[in-house]
């Protein structure tokens, strides 16, 4: 970690950081969030979702799971909050998680056997494939998933325009780019168990993403669990977002506890 400057006064009982890292030689930034106390603590590692300003990190999912006892890392993605580089949808930007891990992993204050991933709706491409590279993972949740970029740019009619931009052509145009973004496709790559959340009634990513996913870790006898919101859109109501949260970390404490991976 390149430097580290804390923000004040965002929890009473946690310390916050913005750090600067490297990621392929780009310097990238993040939240750190840090429970008071000696620890070692569990760790959160969020991917957030969106892209740029759309989506942007949330300080109130990073301070729910802070105040349940957990340490946060919550990368920003290249080129965002004076970040260097460009954020592209899933592609090198998920080095910019990758990059954090050993970082993370050679903490004082991490637990290196409550190591977790959580990506939110496209959060969820380098949360996966995160998990698939480091076997110090000890357990990936995907909540409101994208898993299939082919899917998305045929339901997303809304979001062509700037996939086009970003990813560089259509689905026709550039089929690599679009499959090395589909996690789906990589299932049989997982070692860790994996927690699959998403609402029925989702308009933005469809419940579908998950549902296949979740059939590819089926087929090849991989450990998951999945929880389908039937009345649930992409963002929970208020409630139920907040029991589905510590429900999550819940189940990850448990598969950290018993040394599934």
């Amino acid at each position: 970690m390149i430097d580290q400057i804390e923000i004040h006064g965002f929890h009473p009982h946690a310390k916050l950081y913005i750090v600067s890292y490297l990621s392929q030689g780009l310097l990238v930034k993040g939240y750190l969030a840090i429970p008071r106390g000696e620890g070692p603590f569990p760790l959160l590692i969020y991917c957030r979702g969106g892209i740029r300003n759309v989506g942007m990190t949330k300080l109130a999912w990073v301070d729910t799971y802070v105040s349940l006892g957990w340490m946060v890392f919550a990368p920003f993605y290249r080129g965002n909050r004076g970040g260097e580089g460009w954020e592209d949808f899933g592609g090198d930007d998920r080095y910019d998680v990758m990059e954090a891990i050993p970082i993370m992993e050679n903490h004082p204050l991490v637990n290196k056997k409550q190591i977790h991933i959580f990506g939110f709706s496209r959060g969820a491409i380098p949360a996966i494939f995160t998990a698939i590279r480091f076997p110090i993972i000890a357990s990936v949740a995907i909540w409101g998933g994208v898993t299939d970029m082919v899917q998305v740019y045929e339901e997303r009619v809304d979001l062509r325009r700037m996939l086009k931009r970003v990813i560089g052509g259509t689905p026709g145009k550039k089929p690599d780019e679009y499959y090395r973004r589909s996690p789906l496709f990589f299932a049989e790559e997982l070692s860790c168990p994996v927690l699959i959340i998403h609402g029925k009634r989702d308009a933005l990513v469809d419940v579908s993403h998950s549902m296949r996913l979740a059939e590819a870790l089926e087929t090849n006898h991989k450990p998951y669990t999945i929880w389908i919101h039937e009345k649930q859109g992409h963002l929970f109501s208020i409630l139920e977002q907040k029991k589905t949260k510590k429900k999550m970390l819940d189940w990850m404490k448990t598969i950290g506890a018993s040394g599934y991976c």
